[in-house]
């Protein structure tokens, strides 16, 4: 039997699933409740746009409610306390600089369920996250990414 896969995370990350799961659970699932008992109102279900998309909607949430289950199931809290700031790792905040765009960027590395990209939480299984891993300040690296090869160096690194 396959053995789950586990997930990294901080401890905000699980708070957050957790917040979000309580959310669905308790908020969305009586609004999607009320949708399709205000469409079954309407009568006629075999052309009520409304009625379809309350079940769709409801289908949607049952679906991320089980993945976050699932996720939380499966997660692996790291200890913020066994974090070292002199490398690279999960829970660490990083400072590089990105020579494809002569910018220096932050990041902080977590775990592949609570990435943000958008809000430069990368993950530790994306190409430039799981390539920062491991390195120390003064650490130059080439990353194979879609576009080609970026290179960053390691500035600084902070809990």
């Amino acid at each position: 039997m396959n053995e789950a896969k586990k997930y990294l995370m901080t401890a905000d990350g699980i708070k957050k699933l957790e917040d979000e799961l309580d959310f669905l659970k308790t908020v969305k699932r009586r609004e999607i409740t009320e949708k399709i008992k205000v469409a079954l109102s309407f009568g006629d279900l075999s052309e009520n746009a409304e009625y379809d998309e309350a079940k769709n909607e409801q289908g949607f949430v049952e679906g991320r409610i089980t993945q976050l289950e699932n996720m939380l199931r499966n997660a692996e809290v790291v200890d913020e306390s066994d974090i070292q700031s002199d490398i690279v790792n999960i829970g660490t905040i990083v400072k590089v600089k990105d020579y494809d765009f002569d910018e220096i960027v932050e990041y902080k590395i977590v775990g592949s369920a609570e990435a943000e990209p958008e809000n430069d939480k990368i993950s530790n299984e994306s190409p430039v996250g799981s390539a920062l891993v491991g390195k120390k300040v003064g650490d130059i690296i080439e990353v194979v990414i879609p576009d080609g090869i970026s290179k960053y160096e390691v500035l600084e690194i902070k809990r």
